[in-house]
């Protein structure tokens, strides 16, 4: 028998599944470019755009989390 999940919590849970999709890929990303960099001998400036951009990702990351917790607690 299938149960009726409200819409809320569906979307709810595609912003989850998303942020750990976001997540994950920023880690494989940023440590798969951290270590091609060093191999091909990029500039520092270039390392520091990386972690620039993984820091945005994780911000964003977790301004989203802050979102799903607080809809959480208004139900």
């Amino acid at each position: 028998m299938k149960t009726m999940v409200p819409d809320k919590d569906l979307q709810q849970a595609k912003k989850a599944r998303m942020v750990a999709l976001v997540i994950a890929a920023t880690m494989v990303v940023w440590l798969g470019a951290q270590w091609v960099g060093a191999k091909l001998g990029w500039p520092e400036r270039y390392a520091f755009l990386i972690d620039l951009s993984a820091l945005a990702a994780f911000v964003w990351a977790f301004v989203v989390i802050y979102q799903i917790w607080r809809a959480r607690q208004q139900d």
